[in-house]
């Protein structure tokens, strides 16, 4: 009906429709943005979710598009320095948000139970707030994890999951940022820093070269600690669902981390079963994305990244 209705009528009507549906669709997202934290609103990308939006849409663009296509007839770009010097970056940031989010909230106060966003403009809420937004912001610098994979040919690496991880966390994080800068929401992102911490620095190492693989034995160690970061999200979160009175904010974004944290359990708990129960190779979906394992035994090359990356045979 609709499809007929747009083929019979007029030029004015339709032009009148579009303008009508862009109003009521301005009106809606005017109201939306009643509710957000007027803290945050004059931040770097926080005035709108249209800049992030473009950069993400680069991002996919770029890694699944115009990055290969540039790549294919050039030779793959040697980054071992850039590599160590961006994976222990990013292990000193990720440490730095960790004493945040410790210092901001769950170290002194929150009870790891129904924690609220507090909105006051106190030293501590406006703390745990920034941390947030820097938590964020890190999103963008991970995108890096693919630009490399592209420069270095890894094409194999850049799979569905891993561009979807790399695309939905910053995404999902601005409204975070907007509506819900601290609570009991943020207490994955604390965990995650943590994993990052120790993910980066088995990259950074693994980049120094083969002299140092005999200093990461703990190798092993970094898929039993993905899932148990997934298990610990799950149980965190989903405990909302068993509380008789948590008067949580905005319950929204509850759901979205338990569902994200689910999927993820998930995925993970059937990488273990392939891998490590029935010792088979993974299924092709999840290959070069276990968030483990980015030495490569079979030629020595680091696969670096954040998002699912494992071992893969060549």
């Amino acid at each position: 009906m609709l499809s007929q209705y747009w083929r019979t009528a007029t030029g004015a009507q339709r032009d009148m429709e579009f303008r009508d549906l862009t109003a009521r669709a301005g009106l809606w997202y005017e109201n939306f943005m009643k509710n957000a934290d007027p803290r945050t609103e004059d931040w770097f990308l926080m005035s709108s979710p249209l800049p992030q939006t473009i950069i993400i849409v680069a991002y996919i663009y770029f890694v699944t598009r115009l990055g290969p296509r540039l790549m294919e007839n050039r030779k793959a770009f040697h980054l071992k320095e850039v590599l160590i010097l961006y994976n222990f970056s990013v292990v000193a940031l990720s440490l730095y948000m960790c004493y945040e989010y410790v210092m901001s909230g769950w170290g002194t106060g929150y009870t790891f139970h129904c924690d609220l966003v507090d909105y006051t403009d106190s030293p501590q809420a406006v703390r745990m707030a920034g941390t947030c937004w820097l938590y964020y912001f890190s999103k963008f610098i991970e995108m890096l994890d693919t630009i490399f994979f592209v420069l270095r040919k890894k094409n194999s690496q850049i799979t569905f999951l891993h561009v979807y991880h790399h695309s939905i966390m910053p995404f999902t994080w601005w409204f975070g940022v907007r509506f819900a800068a601290g609570g009991q929401g943020t207490f994955h992102a604390l965990l995650n820093c943590v994993v990052h911490v120790i993910m980066y620095s088995y990259y950074g190492l693994s980049a120094l070269g083969p002299a140092y693989q005999k200093y990461l034995w703990w190798k092993k160690y970094l898929t039993t600690i993905q899932l148990i970061q997934f298990v610990i999200v799950t149980t965190h979160i989903w405990q909302y669902f068993f509380m008789k009175d948590c008067p949580y904010q905005f319950p929204i974004f509850i759901y979205i981390i338990g569902l994200y944290g689910l999927v993820f359990l998930l995925l993970f708990l059937n990488f273990w079963y392939h891998a490590y129960t029935k010792g088979k190779r993974l299924p092709k979906v999840l290959q070069a994305k276990t968030w483990a394992h980015p030495y490569n035994k079979t030629n020595g090359e680091i696969t670096n990244g954040n998002g699912f990356h494992c071992d893969k045979d060549k």
